[in-house]
């Protein structure tokens, strides 16, 4: 068993724009190069580097576990500003355990591309994790990981269960989560919706808010497959939450996943970005889509 690590680099397009390709390149090189010694401390391998990002492979999942959440910590404590000035640069994180095949020092199979996938899908900041892990890492780390259930990695028949790892250290500075209980503090993520010209924006202090036809919905749906109270939103556990309470469902498409999680009086958590629609599949031409993100607390909107 070999576990698998993406670390990928938010936003690099912009940046190639901001600084320049040569500026950018020895950029991303140097803290590419500094993520990676992060890696090594914890008998991470890394297979290579992609461009604005890192594969790793690590023998056992806990020391992948830990060494991401130092990682992530890292780049808290210690803000890495391109130029200098402006937004600090940010990871989105995949890890995943199975079997992989290794060819002249690369690494290749179901398990690889699992975890890309992951990266995909997290938002910044933001480490994904699949069941695998979860079995395999010590019940004290266990306390990090946040079930988000089952959801389709692109590319996969069949969906496979991901866990959020929270990460962030609390208020006393430490370095690691790992052996603590983890909450997330309020007003450190938002979710944005957007359809057509309406913003609907909250976070972990707004109460919980409804989509759907009526007038008195906090994001009116004009569509007569959308009920007048069709779904909810709330910060619940530590995540963003959707509801359905519709009569012909609502089907949620996480980052860009062709295959929905249709939810039917159930409900899911949100991750990343991605598309709610209600009512009906994305395939119909009039379905209302409604695009979602989640952010973190000063992201622009």
């Amino acid at each position: 068993m070999t576990t698998v690590v993406f670390a990928d680099l938010v936003g690099s397009t912009s940046l190639f724009e901001q600084l320049g390709d040569e500026a950018a390149s020895r950029f991303v090189s140097q803290l590419m190069g500094t993520l990676g010694e992060i890696f090594g401390e914890h008998q991470g391998r890394v297979v290579k580097v992609l461009g604005d990002g890192l594969f790793v492979v690590f023998e056992q999942e806990g020391q992948a576990l830990a060494a991401c959440i130092h990682v992530q910590n890292h780049l808290r404590e210690h803000p890495v500003r391109p130029g200098g000035s402006g937004t600090p640069v940010e990871l989105q994180i995949g890890i995943d355990s199975g079997e992989v095949v290794e060819i002249e020092g690369d690494c290749f199979g179901d398990t690889v591309n699992s975890a890309a996938r992951l990266a995909d899908l997290a938002g910044a900041s933001q480490i994904l994790t699949t069941q695998s892990v979860w079995d395999a890492v010590f019940p004290v780390q266990r306390t990090a990981l946040r079930s988000m259930g089952p959801m389709y990695l692109r590319g996969k028949t069949e969906s496979s269960h991901v866990y959020r790892v929270e990460w962030r250290a609390g208020q006393d500075g430490e370095a690691t989560m790992i052996g603590r209980s983890a909450v997330l503090p309020q007003g450190e993520e938002c979710l944005e919706l957007r359809l057509g010209e309406q913003l609907l924006r909250m976070d972990a202090r707004t109460g919980k808010l409804s989509l759907g036809r009526s007038t008195d919905a906090a994001l009116q749906v004009n569509d007569p497959r959308v009920s007048r109270l069709h779904a909810t939103l709330e910060w619940r556990g530590g995540q963003f939450v959707v509801s359905d309470a519709s009569s012909f469902g609502t089907w949620v498409y996480l980052g860009n996943q062709s295959e929905a999680i249709v939810l039917r009086r159930t409900e899911c958590a949100l991750v990343g970005s991605g598309t709610i629609v209600p009512g009906c599949a994305r395939v119909d031409e009039n379905a209302p889509l409604i695009a979602f993100a989640v952010k973190a607390r000063g992201d622009g909107a």
